[in-house]
């Protein structure tokens, strides 16, 4: 049985942290803080106190508030024991081999390195909810800043072997121009119609798009998809292998 409240935190520009409550553990975690205002204020509204700090990587967009968060909170802060020396203030390192619990919750790791070589998810499997921070984005993902494509095409496919019905939350609201880019590679898909559709009502009105689902991320993203025919024959890719199709996917986004 779900028992997790999770609340969106917008912060800086277009960043999101999340707040993951268990009221009847009393446990507060925040998942990637760009920024510590936002959270306290959140934290704040909802009378809660911060117990734990989850980081998916070590970008100063995703760990900026730490210090100022566990100074004043006491957090335990969690985030990829690869990576232990680029996440400030880390306290419990966590991998595939060394999960996590909040509570009575297991939580599972996934490692998808590619935007950084130390990049996890927190997957809570009984609240069907993964936090993908800057791997997956609603149709996207990250930019290859520290692997490879074949690296990141290993990570898509750990991403969707979870449940199609697992929410994603992702670091940044980028889903407009992701979007955008991925009706220029697949124009007749009609769930990727359906879904801009949705998703320019939704920015229309200034709300976020997040969550995002695997089972829609299967149907809509160009980076779960590279052996799909009508991406291929765009790319002229036909026959190529899915990696390479992901790697020019990628590079035609980073020039999008």
């Amino acid at each position: 049985m779900p028992t997790l409240s999770i609340e969106l935190v917008p912060c800086l520009s277009d960043n999101y942290a999340y707040l993951v409550t268990d009221p009847a553990q009393k446990l507060c975690a925040v998942v990637d803080p760009s920024e510590a205002g936002p959270v306290r204020e959140k934290l704040r509204a909802g009378n809660v106190k911060l117990t734990h700090i989850l980081n998916t990587h070590h970008h100063p967009d995703h760990t900026g508030g730490n210090l100022a968060l566990k100074e004043e909170f006491g957090a335990i802060i969690v985030g990829p024991e690869k990576d232990r020396a680029r996440i400030p203030g880390l306290d419990v390192g966590v991998s595939e081999k060394a999960p996590w619990q909040f509570g009575s919750k297991k939580v599972s790791v996934l490692e998808i390195p590619a935007h950084t070589s130390g990049h996890i998810a927190f997957v809570f499997a009984e609240d069907k909810a993964a936090f993908t921070g800057d791997t997956l984005f609603a149709m996207g993902c990250g930019r290859l800043f520290e692997g490879t494509a074949a690296m990141m095409w290993a990570a898509m496919q750990k991403l969707m072997a979870l449940p199609d019905d697992t929410a994603v939350y992702c670091g940044h609201e980028y889903t407009l121009s992701n979007g955008r880019f991925a009706l220029t590679l697949e124009p007749g898909n009609a769930d990727l119609q359906a879904r801009m559709r949705e998703v320019e009502e939704l920015r229309a009105k200034g709300l976020p798009t997040i969550p995002t689902t695997i089972g829609l991320e299967k149907r809509t993203n160009p980076f779960m998809r590279p052996n799909a025919p009508e991406l291929r024959a765009t790319l002229g890719m036909e026959k190529a292998h899915d990696v390479d199709v992901l790697a020019e996917t990628r590079r035609r986004k980073d020039n999008f």
